[in-house]
């Protein structure tokens, strides 16, 4: 299969021979790859290379009420986080819907928020609005912090925190998460297809380039969403819209406690676990490789010309081929032939 032939040549703030990711690609202005991105999955999976993530957002929070305050802001149990200690949690609205994912790590004295690109100043902002007289201070700390990713092999020594994702993703347990009466996270995503044993490790900005040579390879963002897509593992921003709730995601139990008392979208949370069902729900889409593209983000998935969805992430993985991660009605027949912008496809449930 021929690759696409997207991206521009990187400019001055990426090395010279990697090349840019498309306009509609979520991460800009960091290496989309460096020529062979099927071979800079490997690299990642044997840890021989760091992606550069460093378009992430860094916020921090200190203060002494810092974690019984988040606790009370967001959706995952950190009032005890112990230091070092990862979780991952959400900002919902008052409905219930996903505003953002927060990679949190606690160092025992500073909390640490790893957020999708560009919303580090909204969600500071946010924040701050919540702030009252707690003893709570909360910084934007993109500017003088970078994100690198990895997959195998130690974390650079250079790091002030280092992020594990949770266990449902990276094939080491669950996350402790609680149960209401409509039973517990388990009853959402019974496997995922793949692991994703994503470690990000914040360092000095400084640090960025010499720490990226540490490791004899290099590997751009292409291969780290492939390897994320492949174990159907949501990113807020590339796979929610504005209607996107926890459960659809599978991120009930990875990042929600149902257990730990309110939060902002709590109730519409416990609504839907106890009384319903999610709407949607996440797929795996298998893409035919025939038509050497990928759908852009936000092309409809059809079912005989009727719309039942959308596609967030798409990837060309090393061993899978053309992939992407797709919304869909909930009654989308699993068995039903898929066609997403003129690709045919077929569905992989993820959360049930």
């Amino acid at each position: 299969m021929t690759l696409p032939c997207w991206g521009r040549e990187a400019d001055t703030r990426v090395m010279t021979d990697s090349v840019l990711p498309p306009d509609h690609a979520l991460d800009q202005g960091i290496p989309w790859h460096f020529g062979d991105p099927l071979r800079e999955q490997r690299y990642l999976l044997n840890g021989s290379a760091y992606a550069d993530l460093s378009n992430r957002g860094v916020v921090t929070i200190s203060g002494a009420d810092r974690l019984s305050w988040l606790n009370d802001l967001s959706t995952a149990l950190v009032l005890d986080l112990e230091p070092g200690e990862p979780r991952t949690s959400l900002l919902l609205d008052p409905k219930g819907h996903v505003e953002h994912e927060l990679h949190v790590v606690d160092d025992g004295n500073t909390t640490w928020l790893i957020t999708a690109p560009g919303v580090g100043g909204k969600l500071v902002e946010y924040l701050t609005s919540m702030q009252f007289l707690l003893r709570v201070e909360v910084s934007d700390r993109t500017e003088d912090c970078a994100v690198i990713g990895s997959l195998s092999g130690e974390p650079p020594a250079s790091a002030w925190a280092i992020w594990r994702a949770p266990g449902e993703f990276s094939g080491q347990g669950v996350t402790p998460a609680g149960s209401d009466r409509g039973g517990d996270p388990g009853k959402y995503v019974p496997q995922r297809p793949d692991i994703f044993a994503a470690v990000e490790a914040i360092i000095p900005r400084q640090e960025l380039a010499p720490t990226l040579a540490e490791r004899p390879h290099r590997a751009g963002t292409w291969a780290w969403e492939a390897l994320r897509i492949a174990a159907a593992v949501p990113r807020a921003d590339a796979d929610t819209d504005n209607r996107s709730l926890p459960h659809e995601l599978g991120w009930i139990g990875s990042a929600v406690h149902l257990a730990k008392g309110c939060y902002r979208g709590q109730e519409a949370v416990a609504r839907t676990h106890n009384m319903g069902r999610p709407p949607r729900r996440l797929v795996l889409l298998h893409l035919d490789g025939s038509a050497e593209r990928l759908p852009e983000p936000g092309s409809r998935v059809l079912v005989d010309e009727k719309d039942v969805g959308w596609v967030g992430s798409a990837a060309l993985h090393y061993e899978l081929g053309p992939i992407a991660l797709a919304t869909v009605k909930r009654r989308t027949d699993p068995a039903a032939e898929l066609q997403v912008s003129g690709i045919a496809a077929r569905q992989e449930p993820v959360v049930v």
